[in-house]
């Protein structure tokens, strides 16, 4: 049976992929991670082993992975895009010597890893819409220059060493369990709870901002469906293009109207945010996704608003 540790479980996505990951696997088997213990997160940290683990920390990653007899690694952890240009050194500490801490002691423990990147790799000489899987990327943001640094340096790591690292550029994701955590496309989860709890929300980027997103519950399947995928039809393994809804602010607030029709957006634009979108594509090509592993996103904008409201609905009473 696999022993997966997750770093950053206490993040977007970790608080959604540690219970999914559980189901699958059995609860003794997820070593959910965290550098911190936040509030109402006692279902990842009681529903299964738990660690408090400083990635940046060599040391620390070792003992973790050792003492659980860890094969297998989700690393999530990491700083985002709009609090990354706050704290660039901050960021880059995070995200890259964390990053060669984990694929480090996976290459000396033999463990598997899945390493997120993220839409924000392409920057203004990248094609606008439907960015090709293989492209120019040149990102602006340190964020951006921190995921495609690490997408080569995992690309590195397997070539060199054959240590077996797959992972997905994500696009925005959009979740009802958690709040993001500091990035450009967390509008996309804010706008629900206002339209819930105010009936109107005023967004940091401009109305027909185009970008990609994509719904937890496809995040989560995609994950796994390719950690389990044959090795042998994957010609690329790390950082494929996954997308499954493009939208922009103007039009997933004339989706959410349709369920609530009093629901107001105006526009107060944040500056460093919507640069970073403007940097960023209109639309991936997922194809290669599609081709070598199977991926085939369930959620479009309809199904995701309602079941977002549902969801949020409930969360919110």
């Amino acid at each position: 049976m696999k022993k997966i540790l997750v770093t950053g479980a206490l993040g977007q996505i970790g608080t959604e992929l540690v219970p999914y990951l559980r189901d699958k696997y059995g609860p003794e088997n997820i070593i959910a991670s965290s550098r911190r213990v936040k509030d109402g997160c006692e279902g990842i940290t009681g529903g299964g082993p738990f660690e408090l683990l400083d990635i940046t920390n060599r040391e620390a990653v070792r003992s973790v992975i050792k003492k659980h007899g860890v094969d297998s690694v989700y690393h999530l952890a990491s700083m985002l895009s709009a609090t990354g240009e706050d704290n660039p050194q901050a960021l880059w500490d995070v995200n890259m010597n964390g990053l060669i801490n984990i694929l480090e002691e996976a290459r000396q423990q033999s463990c598997s890893i899945f390493f997120p990147s993220s839409i924000a790799v392409f920057g203004p000489d990248s094609p606008k819409d439907k960015t090709p899987q293989d492209t120019v990327t040149r990102p602006t943001s340190i964020y951006g220059v921190s995921k495609i640094s690490g997408e080569l340096l995992c690309d590195y790591y397997h070539k060199k060493y054959g240590l077996d690292i797959r992972g997905l550029r994500y696009p925005g994701v959009i979740s009802s369990a958690a709040m993001p955590g500091g990035g450009t496309t967390d509008y996309a989860v804010h706008i629900f709870y206002d339209a819930i709890k105010k009936g109107s929300y005023t967004c940091f980027l401009e109305e027909n901002s185009s970008i990609d997103m994509i719904y937890m519950p496809d995040v989560l399947e995609g994950a796994v469906k390719l950690m389990e995928a044959d090795p042998a039809k994957l010609q690329h393994r790390n950082a494929f293009n996954v997308s499954a809804i493009t939208v922009t602010p103007k039009e997933l607030a004339a989706e959410i109207k349709k369920h609530i029709p009093g629901f107001n957006i105006d526009y107060d634009i944040d500056p460093v945010r919507q640069a970073i979108a403007d940097s960023w594509p209109n639309s991936l090509d997922d194809s290669a996704a599609r081709r070598e592993w199977g991926w085939d996103p369930q959620y479009d904008l309809k199904m995701m608003t309602e079941d977002m409201l549902r969801e949020l609905g409930k969360k919110l009473q």
